[in-house]
């Protein structure tokens, strides 16, 4: 719940199943969710209203109209002008070897720490990583694109084998597209513990840097290991 509190959502719904046809929705259009909740049209205007499930019964609604992915905004209704957190999607060319996998992260981390900012790395539950990066909330969506854009540039410039800023299966052939779009107004991301609708159904995991080295693959944990990982850890990660 922390993870989906105040957020606007992207929802993937599964209503026949991962191998059915999958739906992707931002709104409630014909069907009500239990206790989920409808934000003032005027927080985001020329859109319909968003949702945001801020308690377990809005969860068990959305799973009870198929919903497998929550996907959230980079910003709390409270301030949807300014994000509170930038996101660094690492999306691997589906052949490189996981190896290259586990050093990108810590790469970009180099560079992250040179700007003094705090950064938490988590699996997608699908092929890649995530970077996330707490903000104050004192910039606004063009300025953090902007520079999350400048970084991944960089990137690209400095380890050309290795990383491309530049969308599209061909520009990533045999590297990691460090995804900074998802930190555009109305973009969103996996949310934390959210399963995908994928083979095999895995979570995105929030993990120490420290545990990086010993990940054999962005959807290692599926429901059932996600919630003995838990429990293990005494609550959230």
């Amino acid at each position: 719940m922390p993870h989906l509190r105040d957020r606007p959502l992207s929802l993937v719904r599964a209503p026949d199943g991962i191998d059915g046809q999958l739906f992707f929705q931002k709104h409630e259009e014909r069907a009500k969710v239990p206790a989920a909740e409808e934000l003032p049209v005027e927080l985001h205007p020329g859109h319909a209203a968003l949702l945001v499930a801020n308690n377990a019964r809005a969860v068990v609604g959305l799973v009870q109209i198929g919903v497998i992915e929550l996907h959230t905004w980079n910003a709390v209704s409270a301030d949807l002008g300014h994000p509170d957190r930038m996101i660094f999607d690492l999306d691997p060319d589906p052949a490189l070897e996981w190896s290259r996998m586990i050093e990108a992260p810590q790469l970009l981390k180099v560079v992250l720490d040179e700007f003094g900012l705090a950064s938490f790395p988590k699996t997608s539950g699908d092929k890649g990583l995530h970077i996330v990066v707490p903000l104050t909330g004192g910039q606004d969506w063009e300025n953090v694109k902007a520079f999350s854009k400048c970084v991944a540039k960089h990137m690209q410039r400095v380890v050309l084998s290795r990383f491309t800023a530049v969308s599209g299966p061909r520009n990533r052939v045999g590297k990691i597209f460090i995804d900074y779009l998802r930190n555009a107004k109305g973009a969103t991301s996996v949310a934390a513990y959210s399963v995908r609708a994928r083979p095999g159904m895995g979570v995105s995991m929030p993990v120490a840097w420290g545990e990086l080295p010993s990940l054999r693959s962005a959807h290692e944990w599926t429901m059932q290991s996600a919630l003995a990982r838990q429990r293990r850890l005494g609550g959230d990660a």
